[in-house]
C-alpha cells in the first residue's frame, strides 16, 4: 500500500553564486525607501504530491527528482519537506 506525501521544495542559489535578479529587487526596494533591506536572494518554491511505500523511499525519490530535474546542483542548493497526506487532508 502506498502513502501519499505533500512535498515542499525550496531551491536557492549557492552563496558563492551571484544573483542579478536579487540585486535588481534590492535596488528597487531601496528606491522605494526600504533602505533597511541589505540583501535579496531569489529562489524557487515547488509543491508536489508523491506516492511511495514509506517515508524513506519518498525521501530517496524526492532527492533524485530534485537532483535530476528541479535544481541545477552546480549552482543551486535544495531542501525539501515531506508531510503525509491522510484521506485528502495534509497533516501538520
Amino acid at each position: 500500500m502506498f502513502q501519499q506525501y505533500q512535498c515542499r521544495i525550496y531551491v536557492t542559489l549557492r552563496p558563492s553564486v551571484l544573483d542579478p535578479a536579487g540585486t535588481a529587487i534590492q535596488s528597487g526596494l531601496q528606491q522605494l525607501g526600504y533602505h533597511e533591506v541589505e540583501q535579496v536572494r531569489i529562489g524557487k518554491y515547488i509543491e508536489l504530491k508523491l506516492r511511495a511505500a514509506n517515508e524513506e523511499i519518498a525521501r530517496q525519490n524526492l532527492d533524485q527528482i530534485c537532483d535530476q530535474l528541479l535544481a541545477n546542483t552546480v549552482i543551486e542548493n535544495y531542501r525539501f519537506e515531506l508531510t503525509p497526506v491522510e484521506q485528502g487532508v495534509v497533516l501538520s
